[in-house]
């Protein structure tokens, strides 16, 4: 089986190796259309700013590739919302796969934005929890969040209730960061190279 990492300027990309190392998957780091055309499973992770980083799969035709693979593919924390349709930091335009717009966490007191640290899933609703339970713990880091749509795949609570998974047909994303949310977040990685 041919995994593929997409390769562009907001990666936490070792952590993602790492977690597939954990797991003894094959894989292959790169930005190469005709390479991720062919893999069997795609991963869209990220850390970053939303604008720069859709700027950069502009450059690179990877914003009307992504959205037209076949093959399952995962996103991550900014790689989720790089699949939206839009995004409220820096004003951006994202790549729609996902029918819903990010928002910034509202201010509130007594919460921190971003919101750095572990929190529950639940309302599980895709083959990626398949083994989890409901309110297990994964870690996130963000300050932006997709509302509650039709595309929702788990929900948590921070400030509001929002989407922790999105899923629509082969696309699959969540905004915690799978590769080091420990056991849980290696269930996720498995099942997706599983499906």
């Amino acid at each position: 089986m041919k995994t593929v990492i997409i390769k562009y300027n907001a990666g936490n990309v070792q952590s993602v190796m790492y977690a597939l190392d954990r797991i003894g998957a094959a894989y292959e780091w790169t930005d190469d259309p005709d390479t991720i055309r062919s893999a069997d499973k795609v991963i869209f992770p990220g850390v970053g700013e939303a604008s720069t980083a859709m700027a950069y799969l502009r450059e690179r035709g990877l914003d009307k590739l992504i959205p037209s693979l076949k093959q399952p593919l995962l996103g991550t924390c900014v790689g989720m919302q790089l699949m939206c349709r839009y995004s409220e930091e820096n004003d951006t335009t994202c790549m729609g796969i996902f029918d819903v717009d990010v928002l910034r966490f509202p201010r509130t007191n007594g919460f921190k934005v971003p919101q750095t640290g572990w929190n529950d899933i639940y309302s599980l609703n895709n083959p990626l929890c398949a083994g989890l339970n409901e309110h297990d713990y994964v870690y996130y880091n963000h300050g932006y969040y997709a509302p509650l749509c039709d595309q929702t795949a788990a929900k948590t609570n921070y400030i509001v209730e929002y989407s922790a998974m999105l899923q629509k047909g082969n696309f699959f994303a969540a905004q915690f960061h799978s590769e080091i949310s420990g056991n849980v977040g290696q269930r996720i990685f498995e099942n997706f190279l599983n499906l």
